[in-house]
């Protein structure tokens, strides 16, 4: 039964208030380690501060173990988005345009490791792993980092492909184009954005990764693990807090930009109908 009360642009005081509460909620945790990577005070955190300095900044860029996470955390990431974008391309265009025994069982599964807790997972991928006898080292940190990566590249893709208009391969393929033509052509261009947030997304979420990647490393430290075991010293603080905001920005602005060409992308379609 249809409500004949029309909707108003202004929402309610209750939703608003709840709104900005949840905001705040997320979000002053992020200010209060921006704001202390600007103390003057080495151990702890003093409010009001008792000066501000960008004194810590200098320090971390300096320090040699921060730069080796640096580059280990992003040569995991680029890699692990890389097999997840081939991987979960592959597993979209399978569910979305075959039927096959079996085919919402393997999506569920698909899903699976993004929707378990990650020490689940952590401790699933490391029984696997030792079990086979391959030596932790930087490529088992890569295959934790893709079971997860490609979840997201796989939902963004099968949605884009349930979107799309399956004449248009059909026609490519009357037209006398092959397999790889009806591809780059057709189903590359239609796609094209979903990759790219679902890659971007995959990036952030690697980057900041830290359960599974406690399981799954050997000796190595990404930076998320460079911070974790940061904070055991106190002296230590505001170079974790400039680092931990680094993070911040890192894995923002992906996550910014996927959600801005997902968010464009939606408005093009919608005006197209």
């Amino acid at each position: 039964m249809r409500s004949n009360k029309p909707f108003t642009d202004k929402a309610p005081i209750g939703l608003t208030i709840a709104a900005v509460a949840g905001l705040l909620f997320l979000h002053i945790p992020l200010l209060i380690i921006f704001i202390y990577s600007f103390t003057t005070d080495e151990a702890t955190y003093t409010f009001p501060l008792p000066g501000v300095t960008t004194r810590w900044f200098g320090e971390a860029l300096q320090r040699a173990d921060l730069w080796a996470a640096l580059s280990l955390s992003v040569k995991v990431a680029l890699i692990a988005t890389f097999v997840a974008l081939i991987l979960g391309t592959l597993a979209a265009a399978a569910v979305y345009r075959s039927n096959f025994f079996g085919r919402e069982a393997i999506s569920f599964l698909l899903l699976l490791p993004i929707a378990l807790p990650g020490i689940v997972t952590g401790i699933a991928l490391r029984s696997a792993i030792g079990g086979i006898g391959i030596p932790f080292s930087f490529w088992t940190i890569v295959i934790g980092h893709a079971t997860f990566c490609v979840v997201v590249v796989y939902n963004n893709v099968l949605a884009r492909f349930r979107r799309m208009s399956g004449s248009q391969i059909e026609a490519s393929m009357d037209l006398g184009a092959n397999s790889f033509q009806t591809f780059r052509y057709v189903v590359l261009p239609n796609i094209g954005t979903a990759l790219l947030a679902g890659g971007m997304l995959a990036f952030a979420l690697s980057f900041d990764e830290v359960i599974v990647t406690t399981f799954t490393a050997g000796q190595q430290s990404t930076l998320p693990i460079w911070i974790f075991s940061q904070l055991v010293r106190p002296r230590d603080r505001p170079v974790t807090n400039v680092v931990a905001t680094i993070v911040i920005l890192i894995t923002f602005l992906p996550i910014f930009f996927a959600q801005r060409i997902s968010a464009q992308n939606s408005d093009v379609e919608g005006g197209s109908k």
